[in-house]
């Protein structure tokens, strides 16, 4: 046999799935906190909060 039976496979692909989306998620939480973002997320973030019924009507 090959020594690719289903306990390597599945082992070595819950460990990739871990690392890729620990990866992901940390390239989201640099972009997020990133300097140059800063303005973008603070604007962004009072956004729910103006009052913009008079432009629905």
């Amino acid at each position: 046999m090959s020594g690719l039976d289903y306990e390597t496979v599945a082992r070595f692909a819950q460990q990739g799935g871990t690392l890729y989306f620990a990866a992901v998620f940390i390239a989201g939480v640099v972009y997020a906190l990133w300097p140059t973002h800063r303005e973008a997320f603070k604007r962004l973030s009072r956004l729910p909060l103006e009052n913009d019924e008079d432009e629905h009507v």
